[in-house]
């Protein structure tokens, strides 16, 4: 949740920490969603408005998804803790999640718009792409903090995305991408595996490795997804003592789940106490 907070993207999603809303899209009608936090021993509660109660069960599955609720902390747990960096930050944090994506599309836009850049720099353009050519929520459904949804991918094809602060190389890779996605030419799923997923992403222009495991890591659902060269990670890991030229073979250790480990990094950053 606190990872959804820092990176709430305004007009589309609202988080505190404990609790959690955006607007979205399904079938071309809008609907918004709200996970609130229960506290100690209290169940967490999920409320959506949606016009078609047909496709509740779907919607359901989709916010599964976004908090990683289908995830084993436990066995996680077991194989992170088997190397003495992770075992603390497992143990300051047990049953840490992988933030995932209402809609793959959106994250995918967002890894772009994120490349070499601050969280902070990416959620700034992310948000002025929402106002060039985000669509607004119907007045029965907004409420102040919450307004849009975020951009389809012909809205973005269409759009002068470069007049958002990119430069015109990637702005133009950006919207042949949403091209892709809006002609069904690309589609964003890893039905082969992380490695075949990356090597079609990376076939398009703009997006690098690290744009790809991002992309599978938080709209995929890849629990091995691992951006080796992300900034955070490599500071999280100089920190601990291991130096980038070895972070890519440490990282074999934590098989199957590099993308749970990645997320311990991040969040020890937060700590002041790098990699452990």
């Amino acid at each position: 949740m606190g990872f959804l907070a820092a990176r709430a993207l305004p007009g589309v999603e609202k988080a505190d920490g404990n609790s959690y809303e955006r607007g979205f899209t399904e079938r071309g009608r809008a609907g918004t969603l709200r996970l609130a936090l229960g506290g100690r021993g209290r169940s967490h509660s999920l409320s959506m408005e949606f016009p078609a109660w047909a496709g509740a069960e779907g919607l359901s599955s989709r916010a599964r998804r976004l908090f990683d609720l289908s995830a084993n902390p436990r066995a996680i747990g077991r194989v992170l803790s088997k190397d003495p960096l992770l075992a603390p930050l497992v143990a300051r944090r047990p049953g840490l999640r992988v933030p995932g994506a209402w809609d793959p599309f959106e994250i995918s836009v967002r890894a772009v718009l994120g490349q070499q850049i601050s969280v902070a720099g990416a959620r700034t353009l992310a948000g002025r792409l929402v106002a060039l050519c985000g669509r607004p929520l119907p007045k029965r459904l907004a409420r102040p903090g919450l307004t849009h949804v975020f951009p389809l991918p012909e809205d973005v094809a269409e759009a002068d995305v470069a007049s958002v602060g990119l430069p015109r190389a990637r702005a133009a890779a950006l919207k042949a991408f949403a091209r892709a996605v809006a002609d069904g030419s690309f589609v964003l799923a890893a039905p082969h595996g992380l490695d075949e997923f990356e090597e079609r992403l990376t076939a398009l222009p703009g997006f690098g490795p690290w744009t790809a495991h991002v992309v599978a890591l938080r709209a995929l659902g890849e629990g091995d997804a691992f951006p080796d060269g992300d900034l955070g990670l490599v500071k999280a890991m100089e920190s601990a003592g291991v130096t980038r030229n070895r972070i890519a073979a440490r990282a074999e250790r934590w098989r199957p789940y590099r993308a749970y480990a990645t997320l311990h990094l991040w969040a020890s950053l937060a700590d002041g106490k790098g990699g452990g």
